[in-house]
C-alpha cells in the first residue's frame, strides 16, 4: 500500500493507534479506561462518545494500557492491513491481562460488527464485542464481564445518532473538534464494508448539532469539522405535534449555513462529500460564508465509467467532471482532494489511463491512493473475481502516486507569494520555534513563533516557499 498522507483527511496515518486521555473529572471511582482508535475520523469521534459514556459512570482515562481496568480498541474494517494491526495489538494486550486477570478487553467499532464470532472464539483474550450503534450499552456489558460472562452487542440501529451525548474531547488541541452529523451509509459501493458495519443512514437532530458547535465555540474552539460517511445526503425533518404545520426539512446546505452563523470566528470544515449528491446549493453556501473553508474532499475512486459502474458509485466520468467544473465555477479558490483505488476487478490498462487523465483534469491538491484490497462480505467480493495481479496493482498505484506528487507540488506552489488566513493549531512537529496551522484550502502552513500570538488565534501568513505537502512562511500584519 502506498499513500500520500495528509493529516486532516478522512484517514489520518499519524493518529492510527492513538491512545486517548482526558483530564480527571474528580468524580472517578478509581476505575481506569484505556481506549485506542484505528481508521477514519468517525472512529476517533466515536471513541470520544465512548469515553463520555464511561466517564459518566465513574471511569477516568489513562494512556498506559498496563494500568487500565478496561482496555478498548476501536477498529476499522476498510482495509486488510487495519484488521491485521488490531490482531497484533490484541496479542500485546494478552501479556498485560495475564498479570491482571480482572482486566476487561473489548473490541469496538466496525471490525467488532463484522467479526463478532471470530473475536470471541479465536481471540480468547476478548471479553466484550460492541458495534458502533451499541455504545450506550457499554456499562451494562462491562458489568456482565465482571460477573464472569462474555458480552456482545453488535445490533445496528435505524435511530441511534448519540445526539444527546456531549463527547469528551480527547487528545484535543483545544482549537479544532469533530462534530458527527449523521451515522451509517445508504450507498452500497461494491468495495466497501461500511453499510454492513455501520448500518443505514440517519441524520442527527439539527438543533443538537448547532448547539454542540455553539458550546465548542464558547469553550474556546475555533474550528469544527462536520463528519458523516456522506455529508451531502444529510436530511433532518424536525418532529411536530399533531395538528401543527409540517416542519421544513433541513438539508446539508441549510445545516452548513446554520453552523456558520454560530460565529464568523468559528471555521467550518466537513467530510466526506459524495459526487452524486453534492449540489450547487451546497457550493453556493460555501461561497457565501468566509468561515466555511474552501476545501472539498470528493472521492473519485476511478476515472473510468465502466469501473465506476462495477464499483456501484452511481455516477459516471462525465458527471464527476461536471461537478468539478461547478466547484471551479462557483468557488474558484476551492481545493479538491480525492480517494483513488487502482486495480479494481477487471480494470484494463486503458481504464487505468482514464484515472490518470482524470487526475490531470482535476489536479487534486491531496489524494489518498490504494491498491484494491478485497473485503469479505462486500458486493465486489461476492460478484467479481479479484483478478488483477498484485504487481500490476502496485505498478498502477505507483503511477497514480507519482502523478499526484506532481499535482500536489503544482497546486501548493500557487500559494507562494500570497497571504493566507491561518488558525494556529499548535507547534510544528519539528520545532517548538515554529507554529503550524492550515489555510482555507486545508494546506498545512508552518511559520516562526511570534509571541504576540498564541494557539487558537487567527494570523495572516505570507507563503514564502513550499514542499509538496507544506507551505512555509511568516506572519505579516
Amino acid at each position: 500500500m502506498l499513500e500520500l498522507t495528509h493529516t486532516t483527511k478522512t484517514h489520518d496515518e499519524n493518529r492510527q493507534g492513538e491512545a486517548l486521555e482526558f483530564a480527571p473529572t474528580g468524580k472517578s471511582d478509581g476505575r481506569k479506561l484505556y481506549i485506542e482508535s484505528y481508521g477514519c475520523q468517525m472512529n476517533f469521534s466515536d471513541s470520544e462518545i465512548v469515553a463520555s459514556i464511561l466517564i459518566d459512570k465513574g471511569f477516568e482515562t489513562t494512556k498506559d494500557y498496563k494500568e487500565a481496568d478496561v482496555v478498548f480498541i476501536n477498529t476499522c474494517s476498510i482495509r486488510e492491513n487495519a484488521e491485521q494491526r488490531v490482531r497484533n495489538r490484541l496479542k500485546e494486550f494478552e501479556s498485560a491481562k495475564a498479570k491482571n486477570p480482572g482486566m476487561v478487553v473489548g473490541v469496538l467499532g466496525c471490525m467488532a460488527e463484522r467479526l463478532k464470532a471470530k473475536f470471541l472464539e479465536e481471540e480468547k483474550l476478548v471479553d466484550v464485542v460492541v458495534g458502533p450503534d451499541a455504545y450506550r450499552d457499554l456499562p451494562n456489558l462491562i458489568e456482565k464481564v465482571d460477573d464472569g460472562n462474555k458480552a456482545v452487542n453488535v445490533l445496528l440501529s435505524r435511530e441511534e445518532t448519540y445526539a444527546d451525548i456531549s463527547p469528551v474531547r480527547l487528545n484535543s488541541n483545544g482549537v479544532s473538534a469533530f462534530i458527527s452529523i449523521m451515522r451509517g451509509c445508504d450507498n452500497m459501493c461494491s468495495f466497501c464494508v461500511v453499510p454492513f458495519t455501520r448500518g443505514r443512514e440517519r441524520s442527527r437532530d439539527t438543533h443538537s448539532i448547532v448547539k454542540e458547535a455553539q458550546d465548542l465555540f464558547d469553550a474556546g474552539y475555533r474550528e469544527v469539522t462536520l463528519l458523516g460517511q456522506n455529508v451531502d445526503s444529510y436530511k433532518y425533518t424536525p418532529k411536530v405535534e399533531e395538528g401543527e404545520e409540517p416542519a421544513k426539512t433541513v438539508n446539508f446546505a441549510n445545516l452548513l449555513e446554520l453552523v456558520a452563523q454560530v460565529s464568523p470566528d468559528l471555521r467550518i470544515r466537513f467530510s466526506t462529500s459524495h459526487p452524486k449528491d453534492i449540489t450547487d446549493e451546497v457550493l453556493y453556501a460555501i461561497g457565501r460564508y468566509e468561515n466555511i473553508c474552501k476545501y472539498i474532499h470528493l472521492p473519485v475512486q476511478s476515472g473510468n465509467s465502466r469501473v465506476l459502474e462495477l464499483m456501484n458509485r452511481t455516477y459516471d466520468r462525465e458527471w464527476y467532471m461536471e461537478r468539478v467544473e461547478a466547484i471551479r465555477r462557483i468557488i474558484p479558490e476551492c481545493a479538491i482532494s480525492t480517494d483513488v483505488i487502482t486495480g479494481f476487478c477487471t480494470e484494463t490498462e486503458e481504464e487505468h489511463q482514464e484515472t490518470l487523465s482524470m487526475m490531470d483534469f482535476v489536479k487534486y491538491d491531496f489524494a489518498y491512493m490504494f491498491a484494491y484490497s478485497e473485503r469479505p462480505g462486500t458486493l465486489a467480493a461476492k460478484r467479481y473475481a479479484d483478478d488483477i495481479p498484485e504487481d500490476v496493482k502496485k505498478r498502477r498505484l505507483t503511477e497514480v502516486v507519482n502523478k499526484q506528487q506532481e499535482h500536489s507540488l503544482e497546486r501548493i506552489q500557487q500559494y507562494v507569494g500570497k497571504v493566507h488566513k491561518v488558525l494556529i493549531e499548535g507547534f510544528s512537529k519539528r520545532s517548538d520555534q515554529d507554529y503550524c496551522g492550515r489555510n482555507d484550502q486545508n494546506t498545512m502552513v508552518v511559520f516562526p513563533v511570534d509571541t504576540r500570538f498564541k494557539v487558537g488565534d487567527y494570523v495572516h501568513v505570507l507563503g514564502e516557499s513550499c514542499t509538496s505537502a507544506t507551505l512555509i512562511g511568516r506572519i505579516v500584519e
